[in-house]
């Protein structure tokens, strides 16, 4: 079973006991979500951005901008910390201080590489594009040669990273246990509905199987 090596970087400190440090574990969360939040420093400003990203073995892709200052900054700086979290639920206490919620999140941490490559640049675009919907790139047209050129793709190698998950119930003190107050946990799930056509569909244009596989999944 393969693990991270713990470092004071991607060591939790907070809540140690709910970190897991294993390479599957922390890839399967990754590969469950599409949005990862990128920080990073401009103009001595500390900033994070929401991003969309694909992971690929050990790197995640993400792409932007020619002029997109956090893609910019992230190159100057050679590294990167990018943080993906899921809300399981919210777990409501019979006290305000132990109200917490449920969660599986992920960071981590690695140097910064333009993809200068075009095979491998458009095969991170591919991979971005079928993390959101799984086998949707054959169904769309692939970048034309100005829209490549215009679009800056950074990998960021997996050096360090860590998972922290809570997937527990109530923490009440015991005597809390006795006062007439409900507490309990509200489940959360992110769903998908029904695919909605765009009005200047050509005639005759069907949702792609695709998309239907990922509407059925996410339901």
């Amino acid at each position: 079973m393969a693990e991270y090596t713990v470092s004071a970087l991607n060591k939790v400190v907070r809540g140690p006991k709910r970190a897991n440090y294993d390479v599957g574990i922390i890839n399967t969360i990754l590969d469950d979500a599409f949005l990862c939040h990128v920080g990073y420093v401009w103009n001595n400003k500390a900033i994070v951005i929401p991003m969309a990203y694909a992971r690929k073995e050990d790197k995640m892709y993400i792409h932007g901008s020619l002029k997109n200052r956090m893609m910019l900054s992230l190159l100057d700086a050679g590294e990167a910390s990018i943080s993906v979290t899921h809300l399981d639920g919210l777990v409501l206490a019979r006290s305000a201080f132990h109200h917490s919620a449920n969660y599986r999140s992920v960071n981590v941490f690695g140097k910064v590489k333009k993809v200068e490559d075009p095979k491998e640049k458009m095969e991170a675009l591919q991979c971005i594009l079928n993390h959101m919907v799984p086998g949707h790139w054959d169904n769309v047209r692939h970048p034309n040669d100005k829209e490549f050129n215009a679009t800056l793709v950074l990998e960021i190698g997996m050096d360090m990273a860590s998972a922290k998950v809570r997937a527990e119930g109530v923490s009440d003190e015991a005597e809390d246990h006795k006062l007439p107050i409900w507490a309990g946990v509200v489940p959360i799930k992110q769903v998908a509905f029904n695919a909605v056509s765009d009005d200047d569909l050509s005639e005759g244009v069907e949702v792609p199987e695709a998309v239907l596989r990922y509407v059925e999944k996410n339901k």
